[in-house]
């Protein structure tokens, strides 16, 4: 995946991820129902700042928090940009 918007300084863009549309019973869930993810794909990094140089990387999976960031689209693709210690964590 390929994006031609790069962060700037302690930012990151993360592509978001797909939605729960079944429940771990198979139940479906409508889409007015269905919680927005916390999770994306790490797509481009900042630089970082001279204190605090960037931790994550490209192609890293993240949790991030509920608020955080901010969504956008670019190219009908849906992603959110935020700073570095929004993400909580990385999934390996």
């Amino acid at each position: 995946m390929r994006s031609n918007i790069t962060p700037l300084a302690d930012r990151v863009l993360i592509k978001v991820s797909e939605a729960e549309t079944t429940t771990a019973s198979g139940i479906i869930i409508p889409d007015n129902a269905q919680e927005k993810p916390q999770k994306g794909t790490v797509i481009s990094v900042g630089k970082g700042t001279k204190d605090n140089p960037t931790t994550v990387k490209k192609g890293d999976v993240v949790l991030y928090g509920k608020y955080a960031g901010t969504e956008l689209k670019h190219d009908g693709e849906e992603y959110i940009i935020m700073k570095e210690s929004d993400i909580f964590a990385i999934i390996s």
